[in-house]
């Protein structure tokens, strides 16, 4: 038993030493630490470069190349893929600005770079979009970039926080089956391009709308949309399938919990929290839309 008590005892020893040394990382600077800027700096771009070089052979390599071009598209998946861009620029851009601040630059080039990865990265595809013959550079998705990342630095200018986040929720769905080209094949693919299945959500604080109230600090009110019924972009008949559907628009009322406002010491556990609450916790939701009038979900992811 001696021995044993001796192995658990460093386990642990370990285990807290391990867990001392990551939190001391994770830990902001308080003031600019040129090492850390540079690494996020460096790997991020990293990232990006390699991401669209991986799109460029796995994705756009399977269609034909073209002369850039646009495409309006601004009617398609009942505007689903625009909250889609909305989305994706706005946390690309809340990525950019906390990796940043973790370096402890200052909040003018949080801002700055923080809007420059969100918008740049996402313009750098859509540009990849131009040249391909199967899409093309669609406007409706630049606009789109540009108010997910105007609505992260616009708060922050405003109110130096997000008041209202941008969250995601997904649920498999029957439509992927009868278009899994479109619409994804197994849960992955689905996940990312099944439109039935997602939800977009605005969440709002409302401690930090109403601060001498006794509200908790970490609830929010959150306001979704989505859309069900659509098995192509235009809802068109095609050749390949047959399908019967009627699209519909979703709107939601649930309530929320912003991570982030969890208090708690620990750098790790506030890492955590960051990086999932772009993620709607699920919760009792009220559904209205035109064909089944209003419908309540016990729970609703």
């Amino acid at each position: 038993m001696g021995i044993k008590h001796t192995i658990f005892a460093c386990l642990i020893t370990v285990t807290s030493f391990s867990q001392s040394k990551l939190n001391s990382f994770l830990e902001p600077n308080d003031t600019l630490n040129v090492s850390r800027r540079n690494a996020v700096v460096i790997t991020e771009v990293s990232l990006a470069s390699l991401t669209l070089l991986g799109l460029n052979q796995l994705w756009y390599a399977d269609y034909e190349k073209s002369n850039f071009h646009t495409f309006d598209d601004n009617s398609e998946w009942m505007q689903m893929d625009k909250l889609g861009h909305v989305f994706s620029s706005y946390q690309l851009s809340r990525l950019g600005a906390s990796t940043l601040n973790w370096s402890g630059a200052n909040e003018k080039s949080q801002l700055i770079y923080g809007a420059g990865l969100g918008l740049g990265f996402l313009t750098a595809v859509e540009v990849f979009d131009g040249f391909s013959e199967e899409w093309g550079f669609s406007w409706g998705d630049m606009a789109a970039n540009i108010v997910g990342t105007g609505l992260f630095v616009g708060q922050e200018l405003l109110w130096r926080e997000q008041r209202i986040t941008l969250k995601y929720s997904f649920h498999r769905t029957q439509y992927a089956l009868q278009n899994p080209d479109k619409l994804g094949d197994g849960l992955l693919e689905e996940f990312l391009k099944d439109y039935n299945g997602q939800t977009y959500w605005l969440s709002l604080n409302l401690h930090s709308f109403f601060k001498n109230s006794k509200i908790p600090k970490w609830l929010n009110v959150a306001f979704g949309y989505g859309a069900e019924g659509m098995v192509s972009g235009t809802n068109s008949l095609n050749e390949d399938f047959v399908f019967h559907s009627d699209p519909y628009r979703q709107y939601y009322l649930s309530l929320d919990v912003d991570l982030t406002r969890i208090k708690t010491k620990s750098h790790v556990l506030k890492t955590l929290f960051d990086v999932f609450n772009l993620v709607k916790v699920p919760f009792p939701t009220m559904e209205f839309n035109d064909k089944n009038g209003i419908k309540f979900h016990g729970i609703y992811f």
